[in-house]
């Protein structure tokens, strides 16, 4: 539970030493067990693009149609998001946040045991449910248990655990697809998917629901979100979180098959690069969630959308060196990993206790399931010109739209959660 917010005691003032070190016991628990969340679902999420240049060739499926499975995914996940919102703020986050791990981590291993093209989407759009929940659960839990000082630098830093993620399945992806027929290394990496479960162990010992949640004056409505009070809040929200997500997904589901076939990199080298990006998403999440809190919300999502746009049509639009795009990796990780350090911050203080759930978890997953179709969309016109041209148009487009919609929202740094 989060310690009372005293005058004086809990202002906005810069903390002192290391803030990760001054959480109580129970901020401390709800950070690693959101933290731990959100790396094992980057690593079972990043398994998708490693292994599609794979099934492009056993099961002789179309860009199209690989697209397509991961546009299905993420538009089931921002129905799962909304409906996991609506139920946190009904009974409670801790609750929905073990049943979102749980069916995500499920349906992941379940993936591994398709046999065809059509089996895999079904499996892979039930999984979608679960990821999109514990995204919007995790930020609510988080939002209402640290205090209000440390609260952007926290969220934001959660996020970092998604690179980390990644960078779990790059290595998986290395060696198994080193080691082992790649007919049978994919489903491994499948079946590892089974791992975020054994986390629920320690949410059930160590989580506890936050004091303000549990003293909340009002029940959740579904139509709260679009009342009259908040309807522009939650679009501008939504269109914020569509940029970061349609930006993001374009660019990071085909990059393995780009970087494979386009620029014509061994399995190894592939990893390599992708390391790069890697590097610079954690860099990246850490940095904005620091400039989060010192900065402001609106002003870090600016500049890092601006960036962003400037990193993918560097990286994918022009044509430069192996070796440069080497370099550009890591700006490329850094700015459109780090839009998303605010966001959890930032949508838990637009929306009311009663609402923070369903209101988080509506606009981060709306702009994640029409973000969705941005991967389909670069597969289809990658077939009139080439990859890495349809990366780049949608990809800095997305980026533009993200910037409009931050524009219109207020700031809230240093906003008091009421209790």
């Amino acid at each position: 539970m989060v310690s009372p917010q005293i005058p004086g005691v809990d202002d906005y003032s810069p903390p002192r030493g290391l803030w990760i070190r001054q959480l109580s016991g129970h901020e401390r628990s709800a950070f690693i067990a959101t933290f731990g969340g959100w790396m094992l679902d980057g690593m079972d999420v990043m398994v998708y693009s490693l292994v599609l240049p794979t099934l492009l060739a056993e099961w002789h499926i179309s860009k199209g149609q690989a697209g397509l499975l991961s546009t299905v995914t993420l538009l089931l996940s921002s129905l799962g998001g909304w409906l996991a919102g609506i139920l946190a703020d009904r009974v409670g986050r801790v609750r929905v946040l073990k049943l979102t791990i749980f069916w995500f981590a499920l349906f992941t291993f379940l993936s591994g045991f398709t046999q065809n093209f059509e089996q895999l989407l079904v499996v892979r759009a039930l999984q979608g449910l679960g990821f999109g929940g514990e995204w919007a659960v995790g930020a609510a839990l988080m939002g209402e248990s640290i205090r209000t000082r440390f609260r952007g630098r926290a969220v934001g830093t959660v996020q970092a655990g998604w690179s980390i993620g990644w960078g779990l399945s790059v290595i998986l992806f290395t060696i198994l697809f080193s080691r082992l027929p790649h007919a049978i290394a994919w489903r491994v990496m499948f079946w590892i998917g089974i791992l975020p479960a054994l986390l629920i162990v320690y949410i059930r010992s160590k989580v506890e629901e936050p004091e303000i949640y549990l003293h909340r004056k009002q029940s959740a409505s579904l139509a709260g979100i679009f009342s009259s009070g908040y309807l522009r809040t939650t679009l501008l929200a939504a269109l914020l979180a569509l940029g970061a997500q349609g930006g993001y997904h374009a660019v990071t589901t085909w990059l393995p098959l780009y970087l494979r076939t386009a620029r014509g990199l061994s399995t190894l080298n592939t990893g390599a690069y992708l390391f790069v990006i890697i590097l610079g998403a954690f860099c990246g999440y850490v940095t904005a969630a620091y400039l989060t809190d010192v900065i402001g919300r609106k002003r870090t999502l600016i500049l890092f959308a601006a960036c962003s746009f400037f990193a993918v049509i560097f990286y994918s639009g022009f044509p430069i060196s192996n070796h440069l795009m080497l370099a550009l990796g890591f700006p490329l990780g850094f700015f459109p990993s780090g839009s998303f350090s605010p966001m959890g911050a930032y949508f838990s203080e637009l929306f009311p206790t009663s609402l923070r759930a369903s209101g988080a978890g509506f606009a981060y997953n709306f702009g994640r399931g029409v973000g969705a179709l941005f991967p389909t969309l670069v597969g289809y016109v990658s077939g009139h010109t080439s990859l890495g041209t349809a990366i780049s148009i949608f990809g800095s487009g997305a980026y533009l739209v993200m910037i409009l919609g931050v524009m219109f929202l207020p700031e809230t740094r240093g906003k008091q959660l009421e209790a």
